[in-house]
């Protein structure tokens, strides 16, 4: 009995230890993995351009042709040039009752053959018009801590940037990227992504996109979205003068990190390199500042950590942001 008793415990209580050593080593990945904020600048949205139908083009001369204001095809009116008088067929259908008859049966056959015409170019052109091919781009750029400057400068565009308009977002981009390409010394890591999509699915693609990297914040400690500017108190700040020497510290350990991630809908296509070398990263962020602002649909510039007393440490880069390729 005590052998059998002993056979189930045993079991029982392996299990139970995994059990606790899985649910301690999650709650410490997920404190971890959470130990930093983020900021946030972005705007914009995805409307279908527009569709402005030509106008008709009329080749009738003035007062039409043999008095009868008809236009000459495509033109409008009757849609059929009057010349069977001409060459004597209105006897041939009963006088004038007869041709009436002929022109209004012509005149149907033309608009049916118009009509099938331009169902046929609707059905070619009309979708590449409302529902263009629209580009869903993400760069993400990992730095030493070191970076703190690029901070700061983030910092400031979200404080001034105007992200209510193209304009505005375009700059955001420009000056985004800007900052990122004046500080290779920090690149460590680069990761680039594009995804060809239409207008009607492109918007539910980059706010999956969007959501998944906000999700990798503690919290937004600083946002700018749509002019909307949002700055959360700073978690264990200290006062003006006043430095933390384990903070100072650890902020000089090669293994922190900075990730700044960049998101774009642009229209037409973009095409960005893969990125295994500083070369690379640097001609895709060149490439994605370079979008102008007719073309910009929307943006997000996400960037962790946000405060200068937070870190990211080298566990959290590769566990979160395992796409990040060393350069």
């Amino acid at each position: 009995m005590n052998r059998k008793l002993t056979a189930w415990i045993k079991p029982l209580l392996r299990a139970v230890v995994l059990g606790v050593l899985v649910i301690a080593l999650a709650f410490g990945h997920g404190n971890d993995a959470l130990a930093a904020g983020g900021g946030r600048i972005g705007g914009g949205s995805f409307r279908a351009p527009t569709r402005v139908a030509p106008a008709p083009r009329s080749y009738a001369p003035p007062g039409g042709y043999g008095g009868y204001g008809g236009g000459y095809y495509p033109g409008g009116g009757i849609g059929f040039p009057f010349l069977f008088p001409v060459f004597g067929i209105g006897g041939g259908f009963g006088g004038l009752f007869g041709i009436l008859i002929f022109l209004a049966v012509a005149n149907f056959l033309v608009q049916s053959f118009r009509r099938a015409r331009s169902t046929d170019n609707d059905s070619l052109g009309y979708d590449t018009v409302s529902n263009p091919t629209i580009s869903v781009a993400k760069v993400q750029v990992g730095l030493l801590s070191a970076a703190r400057e690029l901070q700061t400068e983030l910092n400031q565009i979200a404080a001034s940037a105007d992200t209510g308009s193209t304009e505005g977002l375009a700059e955001v981009l420009q000056e985004t990227s800007l900052a990122l390409l004046r500080h290779p010394e920090y690149w460590t890591h680069g990761n680039t992504a594009v995804q060809q999509t239409k207008l009607a699915a492109a918007e539910a693609q980059f706010n999956r996109l969007a959501l998944a990297e906000r999700s990798k914040f503690s919290r937004e400690t600083l946002s700018n979205v749509n002019n909307q500017l949002r700055q959360a108190p700073t978690v264990g700040s200290l006062p003006a003068g006043e430095t933390s020497g384990a903070l100072v510290e650890s902020a000089e350990e090669p293994g922190e990190h900075i990730v700044v991630t960049l998101l774009v809908g642009t229209q037409g296509k973009l095409d960005l390199p893969k990125v295994n070398s500083s070369d690379d990263l640097r001609q895709a962020l060149q490439q994605l500042g370079g979008v102008s602002s007719d073309r910009l649909l929307a943006l997000e510039v996400l960037w962790t950590p946000q405060a200068d007393n937070e870190v990211l440490s080298k566990n959290d880069l590769l566990v979160e942001y395992p796409d990040l390729r060393l350069v």
